[in-house]
């Protein structure tokens, strides 16, 4: 497969044991297959970056698609990873029991793909902590929300899988204003949410009231 990294400088050598432990999935090498959300990655203000490209051998590897798991697995592994600040302790009373029972260890796997929770994601997710949306409202969210998957190498052997192709220079003053305007249709879609009525739905205090289980939060 053939990934790419958004980046202010050229990366052609990735090394293993990198990166922050308090990212999505933890410490390793983030990247996509869609090349336009990279470019827009690359670009944190109209300086400018570069895309890394690179062709990933994912014969033989471990990978986990958590983008086609129940929604509630991928949030377990994002709250176990990430620095958060809850708002009341009753997001971090959910946060603790979604943990607790819906986490899966990752560390065996060599490759993950999944959702990437930005600022504007995120929002969704402390919606779903206090109990403002559904797990089905999460869920569609973060499937049909124009975030794009990202793709973790996490494995020393995943790094020796990973080729460098090329480095390309990526013009902040086209790729800035559409991550910014990626950035503003999420914060408006997320506002419609909250505008809508889920009255049928699975929400955070349904799941830790009645103590429920992966197999019956159907969605």
């Amino acid at each position: 497969m053939i990934i790419y990294h958004g980046s202010n400088k050229t990366v052609e050598n990735p090394l293993y044991g990198y990166g922050k432990a308090t990212n999505d999935y933890g410490q390793g090498f983030y990247c996509t297959e869609d090349v336009e959300l990279a470019k827009e990655w690359a670009c944190a203000d109209e300086k400018g970056g570069f895309v890394n490209t690179y062709r990933l051998n994912v014969d033989g590897l471990r990978v986990l698609k958590l983008n086609e798991a129940n929604v509630i697995e991928w949030l377990a592994i994002l709250l176990k990873h990430r620095l958060v600040r809850y708002s009341s302790p009753m997001e971090k009373r959910t946060a603790d029991y979604i943990i607790s029972n819906f986490y899966t260890d990752i560390s065996d796997y060599d490759v993950i793909m999944g959702y990437r929770a930005d600022d504007s994601y995120f929002s969704y997710v402390r919606s779903f902590l206090s109990n403002t949306i559904s797990l089905q409202q999460l869920a569609g969210a973060m499937k049909y929300g124009n975030l794009g998957i990202q793709v973790f190498i996490q494995s020393e052997k995943a790094f020796e899988r990973l080729n460098f192709i090329e480095s390309n220079f990526v013009y902040g003053t086209e790729y800035y204003s559409k991550r910014i305007e990626r950035d503003f249709k999420a914060r408006e879609s997320y506002y419609k949410m909250l505008e809508e009525d889920a009255i049928n739905g699975i929400y955070a205090r349904d799941i830790i009231g009645k103590e429920m289980k992966l197999d019956e939060l159907c969605l």
